[in-house]
């Protein structure tokens, strides 16, 4: 991995100043702790440093980058996947309002009854059906949901890695886990879990926290 100037500069300060916290480091480099987060994330998880609750960052070479990285590469989504919130397709709008506030999900997933992915739909498409002045309880999910057929989705063997880049590609912060099934009609998709940006996040974080 090359290094930026920014990066480049963290580690010397490092090197001569460990332990060091991270607002420590901000002053040395005259920025703000937030512009150096993502650069401490990456120089973490990279090998290059090691984290320390209530420590601070200490100088690691690249000793641990590649047990780090073998972690890391040998996650799977179904290995940190959530339980999915459904809903069926002939579910009103209000259910399907009353469902995300009840279970605090951002996205439904909505289901024929033979339990196969119809498509989803989301806190932002329910706010502009309610705006629109629709009558939730006459209107079925199943008009506003974005099909499947539109989704984004991820294989339970897929690694977190591409789950990452397609929360980037897509700017979305849910993405189910599908498989597909054979269905009378040819082929279907079952939902098996989902993956959330926060759970990336976390991973991560807790990943940094270990080196």
């Amino acid at each position: 991995m090359q290094l930026t100037p920014r990066q480049g500069r963290i580690v010397e300060q490092v090197k001569h100043c460990a332990p060091i916290t991270a607002e420590d480091l901000a002053a040395k480099l005259s920025v703000s702790r937030a512009a150096i987060r993502a650069d401490l994330a990456l120089l973490t998880m990279s090998g290059y440093l090691a984290a320390r609750p209530r420590v601070g960052y200490t100088y690691a070479g690249r000793q641990e980058s590649a047990e780090l990285l073998a972690r890391l590469c040998q996650l799977k989504v179904r290995d940190v996947q959530a339980i999915p919130t459904i809903i069926r397709a002939t579910s009103s709008l209000y259910d399907a309002v009353v469902a995300t506030f009840v279970e605090d999900a951002s996205t439904l997933f909505v289901l024929d009854d033979a339990e196969h992915l119809l498509g989803a739909v989301s806190r932002s498409d329910l706010l502009r059906s309610a705006i629109g002045q629709v009558d939730l309880d006459k209107v079925p999910v199943s008009v506003i949901m974005t099909r499947a057929c539109n989704l984004a989705t991820l294989q339970p063997d897929d690694h977190i890695f591409a789950a990452a880049r397609k929360f980037r590609t897509h700017g979305l912060s849910v993405l189910p886990i599908v498989k597909e099934v054979a269905t009378a009609s040819g082929q279907g998709l079952e939902v098996t879990g989902i993956i959330s940006l926060n759970t990336i996040n976390a991973l991560l974080i807790e990943l940094m926290d270990m080196c």
